[in-house]
């Protein structure tokens, strides 16, 4: 059985990435979010003999096990693993409650790392190219370049999304799997309103021009993805700042940060 798994499925980015491949050739995919109404909307949306709803908490350790060992029981062949799934919090690290803290590095970097390492096995198929082979696609954002006051904990959770997979994807060469980083800027997702506790809906000033669609995100990104790219950055926007964050100093760049941000 071959299988797509997207993980943050329920809304978003994730989303959007189903709306895209519930048209491909995956015989199922597998969509990981907490909430399972929407899941199973998903599932009345796109096909329920498709879509596989599987409803876990990924900032809690066990739920890696019970995909684990769902993934034991049925032995799939996995053609395409994206990890979707992410959260923050604005606000320093001391005004940012602990919990808030862990539940980012959970969700941001060890579920992600977890389920890749679970997952890997299942990707390693005989006969392939690296053209034809299985893809991971890991969301990471375009605050993995720099460090950012007032939103730390998220932006060094992204540098370490970006360092981890680009390193894999020399690793994974070998078996023919594709591992792709995407990097984009703010996206018009619920994220916002989730990373303020509803003190922001929308993005404003240079934030707002810079704002992507989730769904050109996706196309964007999935077809960066086949194609075997192993960083993509997202918007010109973007790649500039990709671009600022190797030549100007930090410094600099983390002052102009505080002053259009006023954070402090």
């Amino acid at each position: 059985m071959r299988i797509a798994i997207v993980t943050g499925a329920s809304s978003g980015i994730g989303e959007a990435f189903i709306k895209l491949i519930a048209g491909e050739d995956y015989e199922k995919i597998w969509v990981i979010a907490r909430r399972e109404d929407k899941l199973l909307a998903l599932a009345e949306a796109y096909g329920k003999e498709k879509i596989v709803p599987v409803s876990a908490d990924l900032t809690d350790p066990s739920s890696i096990d019970i995909i684990s060992r769902k993934l034991s029981e049925e032995k799939p062949v996995i053609e395409l693993l994206i990890n979707c799934a992410g959260m923050g919090k604005r606000g320093t690290v001391e005004d940012n409650s602990l919990e808030d803290i862990t539940d980012t590095i959970e969700l941001n970097c060890v579920a992600l790392t977890r389920l890749t390492k679970v997952c890997i096995p299942y990707m390693i198929t005989e006969g392939r190219t690296f053209k034809t082979g299985p893809r991971i696609l890991n969301i990471a954002s375009s605050a993995a370049f720099l460090p950012q006051p007032g939103f730390n904990v998220y932006a060094a959770s992204k540098a370490y999304v970006e360092s981890f997979s680009r390193a894999l994807q020399f690793e994974l060469r070998k078996h023919n799997i594709g591992v792709t980083t995407v990097c984009p800027g703010p996206v018009k997702t619920g994220f916002l309103k989730k990373a303020t506790d509803n003190k922001a809906g929308e993005f404003t000033g240079i934030r707002a021009l810079c704002a992507a669609d989730p769904d050109k995100l996706a196309k964007a990104s999935y077809k960066a993805c086949k194609r075997g790219r192993g960083l993509y950055v997202y918007k010109i926007s973007q790649k500039a700042l990709h671009v600022a964050s190797k030549i100007i100093p930090s410094a600099w760049i983390l002052w102009v940060e505080k002053v259009t941000m006023k954070q402090f």
